[in-house]
């Protein structure tokens, strides 16, 4: 223990080290500062600091997403004075005119700015703010989910680290999810048959479609082995700013992705597909025996193919390996009254399906 002993300038030696400490303390949370400090709080890209966002600013819902624009937008409307020039920002309203986005200008005044994700009212108003994904007093490039909390587990919140967590806010357990939608956690939990490997590496170990750099397991430093929401959820032009603001493509998809019936198939068809499977693998029958032939349309596929979706979910199935998950839209039971894929032996890429399908009874069909 340090005794507080004078020294010949009445000073302690023990508050002397104190001194110190706090020195040291202040030095590595300054440069701690200096790495996290968040962008919106950074004078080099806020010159007039608070005011450049909160000057007439509308606390009841939160500032709304005009506030953004004013920066966010098109680079002419920008106000003089927010920021100082050694930032580029892109223009997010540009994915937020198209076809696909999400509402952040079509649910005006719906957002509360206590309120708390995911929703716990069935009969609240779907809607999303800037600051819904966003959280600007905290967010900064390293760090950019920082200020959002998740899903409330008994008395605990959990920060957000990963992306899926923040699209779980709206798109999972919430309250008021749209008639057809579904809930992506279950979806994509890691307990299921089978899972894109959004939440972690999946367990099909031998997806011979794949393309580098996708693996199914990650060995080698440039291995992709899981993916993001965002990975197939975002832009369709490249050097728009990132995340699912909008998109041409149905499902706000960065890619192309036929999901009807009585379709040619073509490079486009299912581009977000073969985007991670090689389109030469999958219509050359190397992991199912009669694949080109569902796709491409052959014998009893008069017009056109039928849609990877026909047979798949693109997120995570609870029923099936593979995932395998028959769209009700046009498969139905087998003339026995069954819905089933059956798997014969472990990655052989053999089974049996029982369903009908364009009028084709498998009751089952053997492959």
């Amino acid at each position: 223990m340090i005794t507080h002993k004078r020294k010949g300038n009445g000073m302690s030696v023990s508050y002397l080290l104190c001194i110190g400490l706090l020195v040291v303390v202040m030095t590595v949370t300054q440069a701690q500062a200096a790495v996290t400090t968040p962008s919106h709080l950074d004078k080099n890209n806020m010159v007039d600091g608070c005011a450049s966002c909160h000057l007439g600013f509308d606390f009841s819902d939160g500032g709304g997403p005009y506030k953004c624009i004013a920066c966010h937008g098109p680079a002419a409307a920008m106000p003089s004075g927010l920021r100082s020039g050694t930032v580029t920002l892109k223009d997010v309203t540009v994915d937020f005119s198209k076809n696909y986005h999400h509402p952040v200008f079509d649910k005006r005044g719906n957002h509360n700015a206590r309120e708390i994700l995911p929703e716990t009212n069935p009969s609240a108003p779907r809607h999303v703010e800037c600051v819904d994904c966003h959280s600007p007093h905290f967010i900064s490039p390293d760090k950019p989910f920082a200020g959002l909390s998740g899903k409330k587990v008994g008395n605990f919140i959990s920060p957000i680290t990963k992306e899926y967590e923040l699209c779980y806010r709206c798109h999972a357990e919430s309250a008021n999810l749209p008639l057809k939608s579904t809930n992506k956690r279950t979806e994509f939990n890691v307990n299921n048959p089978s899972f894109h490997p959004v939440e972690a590496e999946g367990k099909n170990l031998q997806v011979v479609s794949l393309q580098r750099p996708f693996r199914e397991k990650k060995t080698a430093s440039n291995d992709v082995s899981t993916l993001k929401c965002g990975d197939c959820h975002a832009s369709d032009d490249a050097n728009a700013p990132r995340g699912p603001h909008g998109s041409k493509y149905e499902g706000l998809l960065v890619d192309n992705f036929a999901t009807g019936d009585a379709i040619q198939e073509s490079s486009y068809a299912y581009a977000l597909c073969y985007r991670c499977h090689k389109r030469s693998s999958i219509m050359g029958n190397e992991s199912f025996p009669l694949h080109s032939r569902h796709i491409a349309g052959e014998r009893n596929f008069k017009g056109g193919g039928t849609s990877c979706h026909t047979c798949h979910t693109s997120h995570g199935s609870v029923e099936n390996r593979y995932l395998i998950r028959f769209n009700r839209n046009f498969v139905t039971e087998s003339s026995t009254g069954k819905l089933k894929f059956v798997e014969k032996g472990t990655y052989s890429f053999h089974g049996e399906c029982w369903l009908t399908c364009h009028g084709v009874d498998h009751n089952p069909k053997v492959y």
